[in-house]
Formats: C-alpha cells, sequence, structure tokens
C-alpha cells in the first residue's frame, strides 16, 4: 500500500480548521489517506468519545463573554464552560468563546444558538470537537439575551457578566448602562423592583427570615450580647400607606415617652422613618436592582442613580456566572 506524502501546510490547514494539535491532525491526516474532510470528521469523532467519557465531570470553570449588537439595541451573554481554570485562561479558549458569543448574538435562544452554523458544522459539534482537542468536557452553560432601546454589558475578569437594557437613549448611555451592569454583576440582584415579587413569595420569605433572627437572639441572649433586630416586614411591597401611618404614629409615642418636645419631632421624624423602611425592606436591597445601594455612591440607591441621567429606566437585565 503507497503511503501518502502530508505535507506541512495540509496539517496548519486544518489545524487552522479544528484547533487540534499538530501531531492529531498530521495522524487524521495520514488516517484518511490525505481526504481533509474525512480528517476532520476523524477529529469529530474522536471527541465524541473523549466526550461521552466525561459527561459526567463538572464544567465549572471558563470563560464568561458578551457581544453587543453594533447599534446597541440587543445583546448576549454566555458561558463557555470547562473543567480547569488552565483551560479556561488559555488565549485560544478564550477566543472560542467570543466566536461562539458572536454567533450567539444572532440566535433567539440557547437551543437556536446550538444548532447554529460554525465552519460547516453547528455549535453544538464544535463543542464536542474541541472536547476531543482539549481534552476536556466544554459546554455552553448559560445564554442571556435582551432587546432594549440601548443595551450595555459590563464582564468581571471573564467569570461574571452582565446585561442591562435602557429604556431610551441618553447622553452617555454607555456610561449608565455599564455602571448599572457593574451594579448587577457586583451585587447579583434578581429581579428589578419590589413589585415584581409574588406575595406569596414575600410572606414566606419574612416567616423564614424572623424564625432565623429569632433563633440567632436566643443564642446571643444566652451569651449577653445585643439582639439583632426582628422585623415586621422584609419588603416595600408590604409596606401600605396603613403600616407607614402606624409606624409613624408608634415613632411619635416613642419620642413623646423620650419627653422630647413636639415642637421639635418635624426634625427627628424624618430619620426615624427612614429607618423603619430601611429595617422593613431587607429583602428588596438584596434581590431588587433598583432598591439595592448604588456601589459607586452609597448615598444613593440604583433608581435614584438612573435618574440623574434624565428620562430614562432600567427596562431589563440578565447575568450569567461560572458554576
Amino acid at each position: 500500500m503507497e503511503t501518502v506524502k502530508i505535507s506541512a501546510a495540509d496539517v496548519k490547514k486544518l489545524r487552522e480548521a479544528t484547533g487540534a494539535g499538530m501531531m492529531d491532525c498530521k495522524k487524521a491526516l495520514v488516517e484518511a489517506v490525505g481526504d481533509f474532510d474525512k480528517a476532520v470528521d476523524i477529529l469529530r469523532k474522536k471527541g465524541q468519545k473523549i466526550a461521552a467519557k466525561r459527561a459526567d465531570r463538572e464544567s465549572t470553570e471558563g470563560v464568561a463573554v458578551t457581544k453587543i449588537k453594533a447599534d446597541n439595541t440587543a445583546g448576549v451573554a454566555i458561558v463557555l464552560a470547562c473543567e480547569t481554570d488552565f483551560v479556561g485562561k488559555n488565549e485560544a479558549f478564550v477566543a472560542l468563546g467570543s466566536q461562539f458569543a458572536e454567533i450567539a448574538l444572532n440566535c433567539v435562544d440557547k437551543e437556536a444558538f446550538l444548532n447554529a452554523d460554525f465552519g460547516g458544522m453547528t455549535v453544538a459539534e464544535k463543542l464536542i470537537e474541541q472536547t476531543g482537542v482539549i481534552g476536556e468536557k466544554l459546554e455552553i452553560t448559560a445564554f442571556e439575551k435582551i432587546e432594549a432601546a440601548y443595551v450595555g454589558a459590563y464582564t468581571h475578569i471573564g467569570k461574571i457578566a452582565a446585561l442591562v437594557g435602557l429604556s431610551a437613549v441618553v447622553d452617555n448611555a454607555e456610561v449608565l448602562s455599564k455602571d448599572v451592569a457593574m451594579q448587577v454583576a457586583s451585587m447579583g440582584a434578581s429581579t428589578l423592583s419590589y413589585k415584581d415579587f409574588d406575595p406569596a413569595y414575600v410572606a414566606a420569605e419574612t416567616e423564614a427570615r424572623i424564625a432565623v433572627i429569632e433563633k440567632d437572639n436566643i443564642e446571643l441572649g444566652r451569651l449577653g450580647k445585643t439582639l439583632k433586630n426582628v422585623p415586621q416586614y422584609i419588603s416595600m411591597s408590604q409596606l401600605s400607606e396603613e403600616v407607614i401611618a402606624k409606624a409613624e404614629e408608634n415613632a411619635k409615642a416613642q419620642l413623646a415617652a423620650e419627653g422630647k418636645p413636639e415642637k421639635i419631632w418635624d426634625r427627628i421624624l424624618p430619620g426615624k422613618m427612614e429607618r423603619f423602611v430601611a429595617d422593613n425592606t431587607t429583602l428588596d436591597t438584596e434581590q431588587c436592582l433598583l432598591d439595592q445601594t448604588f456601589i459607586k455612591d452609597e448615598k444613593k440607591n440604583v433608581a435614584q442613580y438612573v435618574k440623574t441621567y434624565g428620562d430614562v429606566e432600567v427596562s431589563t437585565f440578565k447575568r450569567v456566572t461560572l458554576g
């Protein structure tokens, strides 16, 4: 049987097409008797075998990537996951994540993305191929896409990525959207506003939180330490006009009991009411983006910061992370 000569140019071409190592490419070309397409198929099948062996492995490392349309009306965030931090930081792997994100930007959802074309194969097939090349399980563990009048993004060291949509295009929209996206990445809000909460969820969460604090207070009391405040409520959604009125009434009664002159109550009450709201809206400040303290200016919440840019609102946001 005549041995087929494999040129360095052929090996380079296959390597550029697949990302496989030089020796793997040469072996595939030899096995394929110089047939380029058959060599690609051989490498792909190698990837399938490795992928099957590593199917039960955890892909908790990788890279989070965002891509924004040129006109800033849409954006996508994905996580290309692998098994080790070593691979996740590799330049070629990060570049692959960027290529995937470019394709994802034109897809409506994750399923469409995985079935989208990547150089003559689907994205899903490319993942399998690269599993064979790299030797680790690769998968897309997150896919989020948003559309808005203006979309901005922020990525934190390739580990966390956030997208933010604004309701209008305003001056310095890029700065505003990036700042809010940074807030999303850092503080991990789960919803836009307390108005989005299901009342049943708030009720259950209130009961659970009070139970935890009361249990903690038993131990603190035993140790002779200061007890934690037990809130009546945890969200602005619970603070009806009647609740606020009752709280103000209680605050006035306290001031009277302390012997404070009524003529100075107007100077003291606003602070007491602010404290009452702060103590009873802990769920909002943890989970609601607009109600969180703004990380760049602790004197404002996010909603107040957004208002400084004029007639614009945050319409939507998404966050992806490794693991």
